[in-house]
């Protein structure tokens, strides 16, 4: 097996399914897999939830050489095909895995905290005033607190609550897919 036929492609998955197809493909001889994934926290009715997703949705990485292993990666549990253009497979270059695994700070799962700036549109996840979406009008000292701009039966209404108390509505991906260089893409 010549080294430079080992490339990363990628490989689509059923949906959810993308770590755990990477992790069965870990079994088989010759391939590695990477899946990068995203832990961050969610407004839903019963508040701030923690959930842990894939950075690329029903997507992963796999290396292998694909005169070798090609079929086995595409029959693997939960694999849909690996991305292919003409039904040639497309290798993704080094330096774009080297790009994503810098941003994700070499984890695997990594914690992304969505910080609240003023303009930022958001919603309250906790209290009595659980639901309601409003935009951040000024940020207290200390970043503990802001000032919202909610409107409540009809009127604009500020009020103070706590950073603990609030979802943004910047996503997670966004912010970790926003920082990777999209020049080798």
């Amino acid at each position: 097996m010549a080294a430079e036929e080992i490339s990363w492609f990628v490989v689509h998955t059923k949906p959810k399914c993308e770590h755990v197809a990477a992790s069965l493909m870990q079994g088989l001889e010759d391939v590695e897999t990477y899946c990068p994934r995203i832990r961050f926290q969610r407004g839903t009715k019963r508040g701030k939830v923690w959930f842990v997703e894939a950075l690329f949705p029903s997507y992963f990485f796999a290396r292998f050489d694909p005169t070798v292993s090609l079929r086995a990666v595409k029959h693997s549990q939960s694999v849909l095909k690996v991305v292919d253009f003409g039904g040639v497979p497309i290798p993704v270059p080094d330096a774009v895995i080297t790009d994503i695994r810098a941003e994700m700070e070499e984890e695997e799962v990594r914690e992304v905290k969505v910080s609240i700036s003023e303009g930022d549109a958001v919603e309250l996840a906790d209290g009595a005033m659980r639901g309601l979406k409003g935009i951040v009008d000024r940020i207290h000292s200390g970043n503990e607190r802001v000032r919202i701009l909610l409107e409540i039966l009809g009127r604009h209404t500020y009020v103070d609550v706590g950073t603990d108390q609030l979802v943004s509505e910047r996503s997670a991906r966004g912010i970790v897919a926003s920082r990777i260089p999209k020049k080798r893409l």
